[in-house]
Formats: C-alpha cells, structure tokens, sequence
C-alpha cells in the first residue's frame, strides 16, 4: 500500500500539496484528477523517485517495480520491437545475470557455481517469458497503431507522436506492481485508445492515471483523488461518481456556509446592540468569544473557469463544399500514394460532422485536403461562395510558428485578413491583445515564444485565432490533445452554439457524442456514412482488428505451408484478402497438423527427460549443456503449439 501523511510539496515558493494525506491500496485503478498546475506532475515525481517531500511521510513498497512512460523523445536505430522489448526490465536483469553465468563458465569449465548458475538463469528466463517476448512486445505495437511492415523499422524513422506511442508500448512491456500513466491518450486516434482501455482494464498492478478524457477515466479507473486547495480528496468511484459527489458537497458546503452566516450576523446583531449596556454586557461578551471559537465553513468558490464563443459567421453558404469523384492522398518521393479515392460528398451549411476511421485509414488526409492544405488528386471540390475556413491541426506547430509569440500570429493574422478584405475583429494591437487577454493570454505571455509554451497554451492560441477569424466551417483535428477538462467542456459549448458547419475528428468520445449528430466513416479506401453512434463504432473497431489478425494468420499458415516444422512463422503479415484455400489445400493442411502434433509430443518428452537431468545432474559443464538445450526446447514447443493452435482455427474456420 502507498501512504501520504502529512505531505508537503512545493515547486519554488509554491505549495503545491500541504498537510496532504493519502492511502492507496494494492490493485486499486486511480484516477488523478485536478486543473492544470494543481500539482500532479509533482505528486508522480514523488511517487516515481524523481521528487522527495518538503514535510510529512512517504512510503511505497521497497519491492514494488514501478514502470511508467518516459517523456523523453527515443533516439535510437534499435528497430520498434527490439525497443519494445527492452521494457521488459526483468528480461534484460536475467539476461545479464546469464552473460555473466556464462563468462564465468568459459574462464573455468569445471566451476560447479557457475553451472548452476546458468541452469538458474534459464528456468528464470523461461518462467519470465524470454521465449515469447518478441511476440508480447509486437502486439503491443500492433494495439497501439502501427502496421505489421512498420515492427523492424528503426525508431528514428517515425514522427514524434509515433515514438511515444512507442514509449507507451514500452511501459505497457515493463512487468510492474505499479504503473503511472500521465496523459497516455494524448497521441492515441480512436482504435488505439479502445485498445488500450482493454489492455488496461486486465492490467492487475495499481495504476495511477492522469488524463483528461472523462470516457477514458470512467473506463479503466475506479477511484478518484482530486487535488484542490493543496489537499489530495480521494472518492470512491470513477470520473462520473467523483463529479456528482463534488457537486453534492459543493451544495451541501455552500448551505452550511449560508447557515452559519445567518448565526453569525444573529450574534453580531446581539453584540452591536447590547455590548454598551451594563446589564447585557456579560451575554454580549460571551457571544464574542462564541464567534471567536467558532469553526467557520469556507464559502463554495468556484474557480474562474475558462469559457469563449464563436461569433456569428458573416455568411453561410449552402452547400459549404461540394466534393466530386475525388481522389485524396500525397506526393512520396516514390510517386503518388492515394488513400481515399471515389469520394461523392456534399457538406451544407449547419452539419455537425464526426470524422470516423481506424488508424492509418486517411481521417488527417482527408481534413488537410478540405483545409487546403494538401492538392487535391483527380475530381473536384467546389467550396461556396464566401467559405471561410477555421482549421485546428493535429499538430498545433503546423498552423504556429514555433519563434513567434502569440501577439505576433494574431497580427499577422490581421494583415492578412486586411489585405484579402475579409470583414472581422478589430485589427488594433490594443484590441488584438484583449482578444489574447479572453482566451487567458495575459501581461508578458503575449510576448513569449509559442515555442516555450506547453501543449495546453498552444492549443488555446490556436482557438484564439481560428475564433477571431469568424469562420462558417470548422475543421478540428484532434483538437483536445493537451486541453484539461475544463477546456473541452468549454469548447464543447462553444462548438453546440457555433452556427456554422463542424468537421471533427478526435479520441475524445465525450466531446463527439456532444457535438456531431452525423458520422463519416474513412477506410478501406473510401468515405462512407457510418449509420450507428460511437458504441456501434467502438463494436466495429474491435471487430475489424479480430478480421485483420485473421486474416493474417491464414497468411502466416501459407507461409509455413512450405517451411520446416520448426522455422519460426512471421508474427503478423500484411494482407489483401482472405484466401479460400482449395480442397487439396485443406487435406495437406490436417496432414501437416498430424505431423505437428507428433513433433509437440516429441518436444514434450525431450522437455520432461532434460528437467529430470537437471534435478540429477551434479557436473557443471553437462548442466550448463542441458540448460541451454531445455531453453532451445522450451521455444521449440511453444513456437509448435503455436502453430497447431492456427491450423486448427483454420480448419475449424473452413469446416
């Protein structure tokens, strides 16, 4: 169990947490909750080492093993799985231990210790997983985006929110009893994040998870510890239960402090009026000293919290788009890629689109090509008159500029507006920096480098601006990344009073079931309408990755079809289409799992005499043999059973 007694924690001169107190159970799922700066990066610093307390106690478990996701951007050539599965720590200990077992067995053959030594470190490895880590660490990799061509190409090679995903995959491969997640969805589209949740739910260590998507916490947690006013206030429950108990003694607070106010000025009446009469003024005195012992209720103040609206669009144009036989895709250095092609759309003016699709299946592509950032391929897209585009990126720095400061962007942002002759807010500085002043960009922050800034600030210049441009169709890539909780809620009313067209795609499911009424689907190549809501959605995601691994696996049979028994079988590959496998195909297929079945029992056998040898044997230099033969065993009939196990659920597939 972790305990906080008394705890203080401060960053500079702040306090961040003062007196606080804590207790967290082995196992228990938590939520971490609190505006930003209340301190929760600070509190994991504590929980992971990185930080010690001001004042008070702190305990953790000695024997615990922690894992969380690195911040720090991988830099290496190591390919994404070989990254992957240098998480798992406890491989790596073995590993070393055995290195040294077996240099020390090469200086003296006949030293007993070190036989033993690497007999140990084989049955640990075994017992550890070593024979299925490659397999572990690549569905890891799968679950959270990436394709099957992408598992050996090196880490460098991938963009910088694939290389988190990356760090993701590589705490997930960490065996822990403790396991801290600080904003795990951030990089994550839709598929991945239902993978996640999934994964994390049959996780069976404590885990500590800060987030801001409200779906995600009420998914895998159910506690919550609030930070507020320098207090850690633990609920029993998820998001949801956490906000309606806040709310309950939010009520309850601000009428015992309407109460007691009442008693207060009944005192004070009774002081004011008798303290000068010598009769009265025994009762007025004790009444003075009631008011001074008593134990005042604070009064319920909310915080500030942000809110901002989109102005009225200066015209509406119906219909806002008009998409025809169209082709949306990118320039390679290798030609022309195509990712959606044969596209029939209209968008009118008023719709509240949600953009829909696995990972990878084009969603991006298709919001650059509409924002004009990318040309479009072949057809057309015919834009009203007077459309006016307000785009959010999905990587804020690609509307920002990292040297500039937002006073900067916005007068910018006004000359243009001056010299394409569009109508809008006033253009003055002075004006431009109360607008900036709205969206909590105050004092010296107009004149900081967006570059300094911290992805919450970025995503709110950009708001900032695509708002004072008064567009009448919003493009939203991802918008929440970064945003805290009361800046979605904020920006989910500004989007449901908006009076022009939304485009939206994000991981955020609360802000889609609030926001769109209609969804678009992107994948196998095309733009289809989804008719269903998120749920039937979340069903789709879920059985089109059950078709994608079964269809591989019929690929891999086909593959092995020609290999020896024991070659090792790809752990996924790409495919186009289910192949039917033919009469002939079938019979050689229940052959071959015959001759697989003997193989196991064989397998078995030689596993049963070389653990009978090592319980026996007393030579150092036959256990060191023997060990290394049980290891190359133990891979052997896992690989097989493996193998057996895809060929029955082919044949059961075909029956």
């Amino acid at each position: 169990m972790i305990t906080l007694k008394n705890i203080t924690l401060r960053r500079s001169a702040k306090v961040l947490l003062g007196d606080a107190n804590l207790t967290i159970n082995p196992g228990e799922k938590v939520g971490l909750v609190g505006r930003n700066g209340a301190g929760k990066s600070t509190l994991f610093g504590l929980l992971n080492g990185s930080l010690h307390e001001d004042g008070g106690d702190f305990y953790k478990p000695v024997q615990w093993r922690m894992s969380q996701v690195e911040q720090n951007m991988p830099e290496t050539e190591e390919s994404a799985t070989d990254y992957v599965v240098g998480g798992d720590t406890r491989l790596a200990e073995l590993r070393e231990i055995l290195d040294k077992a077996e240099t020390a067995h090469a200086l003296d053959p006949d030293d007993m210790d070190a036989g033993m030594a690497i007999a140990h470190a084989y049955t640990d490895l075994a017992d550890a997983g070593e024979h299925d880590a490659v397999p572990r660490a690549q569905a890891l990799i799968l679950g959270l985006g990436f394709q099957t061509h992408e598992l050996e190409q090196p880490v460098n090679s991938f963009s910088g929110g694939w290389r988190m995903r990356l760090q993701l995959a590589r705490a997930l491969m960490c065996p822990s009893d403790l396991l801290l997640l600080d904003e795990p969805t951030n990089h994550l589209d839709l598929d991945a994040l239902v993978w996640l949740e999934a994964w994390l739910k049959r996780y069976e260590g404590t885990m500590i998870v800060i987030s801001h998507d409200r779906e995600f916490l009420d998914a895998v947690t159910t506690t919550t510890v609030h930070i507020d006013n320098a207090q850690l206030n633990r609920y029993g429950g998820n998001y949801s239960a956490f906000e309606e108990l806040k709310s309950q003694q939010m009520i309850l607070q601000q009428a015992a402090f309407a109460k007691q106010q009442d008693k207060i000025a009944h005192l004070q009446k009774f002081i004011d009026r008798f303290k000068a009469k010598a009769s009265k003024a025994k009762q007025a005195q004790s009444r003075v000293k009631a008011l001074e012992r008593m134990e005042k209720v604070a009064p319920m103040l909310a915080s500030a919290d942000f809110n901002f609206e989109f102005k009225e669009p200066a015209n509406l144009p119906n219909p806002m788009l008009a998409i025809t036989d169209a082709s949306f895709g990118y320039h390679t250095d290798e030609g022309v890629k195509t990712i959606v092609r044969g596209v029939n759309k209209s968008v009118l003016a008023g719709q509240r689109i949600g953009i829909l699709g696995a990972n990878g299946q084009g969603k991006s592509t298709v919001v650059k090509t509409i924002a004009r950032d990318l040309n479009i391929l072949s057809g057309t897209v015919t834009e009203g008159k007077g459309l006016r585009i307000g785009y959010f990126a999905q990587q804020e720095l690609d509307v920002l500029r990292a040297q500039d400061t937002p006073l900067e962007h916005m007068i910018r942002l006004a000359k243009e507006h001056a010299a394409a002759g569009f109508a809008g807010e006033s253009g003055r500085e002075q004006d431009l920096r109360g607008f900036l002043g709205a969206f909590n960009f105050s004092g010296d922050m107009v004149k900081q480098a967006v570059g300094t800034m911290s992805g919450g600030e970025k995503a709110r210049l950009v708001l900032c601006m695509m708002v004072w441009q008064r567009p009448n169709l919003l493009l939203l890539d991802e918008p929440t990344n970064h945003l805290d909780l009361a800046t979605r809620e904020a920006l989910s009313m500004a989007l449901n009073e908006f009076e022009g067209t939304v485009m939206l795609v994000s991981h955020d499911r609360a802000l889609l079931r609030a926001v769109c009424d209609e969804f678009w689907l992107v994948g196998r190549g095309v733009v289809a309408p989804f008719d269903g809501d998120l749920d039937d959605y979340q069903r789709y995601l879920l059985d089109e990755s059950k078709r994608l691994r079964e269809l591989a696996k019929s690929d891999a049979l086909a593959a092995q079809a020609a290999a020896p028994p024991l070659a090792a079988a790809p752990a996924l590959a790409p495919v186009d289409k289910t192949p039917a496998l033919s009469k002939a195909a079938l019979q050689n297929l229940k052959k071959k799992q015959l001759e697989t079945e003997g193989l196991i029992a064989q397998l078995q056998a030689e596993q049963a005499a070389l653990h009978a040898q090592l319980a026996q044997t007393q030579a150092a230099a036959e256990l060191a043999q023997a060990a290394k033969r049980l290891k190359t065993v133990d891979a052997q009939l896992a690989q097989t059973e493996e193998q057996w196990l895809a060929m029955s659920e082919t044949l059961e597939a075909h029956a």
